[in-house]
């Protein structure tokens, strides 16, 4: 293949790759930094053969520029989250670690609703060392160590945007549908926690490339932001509540989670994190 003969056009890759220039999940393949620049946005260099790749689900080469320039694309949706991301009120940067997408099944068609990526300080690494070196598939089944992250007195946030517009009532009532069930015993803090994240959306028109922030600041205490442009400049409701978060953290990373992708690439990240 001549170097010059891939255009702008998403080109998936036949068999795939030499062993240690990316990482292989189902649905997304992340790029870690060659020793030499083997890929660009519009050539394959001479110096991959092939014959050396091997299958790589959802990648292009667009997708691997996006990386290149701090962004990954969530293959289903396309959309383009970046790698680090500082919210207001914070100095650290928080570090992307998965991708996915929640889908919702009309009438037996799947719908796909938003996007998700989950962002972690990265000091979280070290209190995980006990899973150094495990695949994704026993990270993925191993509930200790997502409650471990939910734990953890280190920020981690949930950035979703959405793919399609959606009534705010619809959105809450949806969320609400998966968190009340994991709440067995609501206190009236609980009840107070949930009606104020219920005024967040009611009434409210959620366009489609709405940004919503889930922040959990520590165990107790989760902020939620929602922009239009990108990330948000201010903080639109604190929800202090461990039952209320904790069901929240839950419906994304527990044993049923609501969008399996997210937490598959999850997963390989901790996994790439922790080798």
């Amino acid at each position: 293949m001549a170097a010059d003969a891939v255009n702008s056009t998403p080109l998936r890759l036949p068999s795939a790759i030499p062993t240690g220039k990316w990482n292989y999940n189902p649905r997304v393949c992340l790029l870690t930094k060659p020793s030499t620049p083997t890929v660009s946005l519009y050539k394959i260099q001479s110096t991959f053969s092939l014959n050396n790749f091997r299958f790589c689900s959802n990648l292009s080469l667009k997708a691997s520029s996006s990386l290149a320039s701090g962004y990954v694309e969530e293959p289903s949706t396309n959309v383009k989250f970046p790698t680090s991301l500082t919210l207001p009120g914070f100095s650290t940067s928080l570090s992307l670690l998965g991708t996915g997408y929640r889908e919702k099944i009309f009438a037996i068609i799947g719908v796909k609703v938003y996007a998700a990526g989950l962002y972690i300080n990265p000091s979280i690494s070290n209190e995980l060392n006990a899973w150094r070196g495990r695949p994704a598939a026993a990270i993925q089944e191993d509930s200790s160590l997502f409650n471990i992250i939910f734990q953890s007195p280190s920020e981690k946030s949930l950035q979703i945007v959405l793919v399609r517009d959606v009534d705010g009532k619809t959105f809450w009532d949806a969320l609400d549908d998966a968190i009340s069930p994991r709440i067995k015993a609501p206190t009236p803090v609980d009840e107070s926690a949930l009606s104020t994240f219920r005024s967040i959306f009611q009434g409210r028109s959620l366009k489609k490339g709405t940004f919503i922030f889930l922040t959990w600041l520590e165990p107790t205490k989760m902020l939620v932001s929602i922009s239009v442009d990108g990330p948000p400049t201010g903080i639109e409701a604190t929800i202090e509540s461990n039952n209320v978060i904790s069901a929240l953290f839950d419906v994304f990373f527990g044993d049923s989670p609501v969008s399996p992708t997210l937490k598959a690439s999850v997963a390989t990240g901790l996994a790439g994190v922790l080798k």
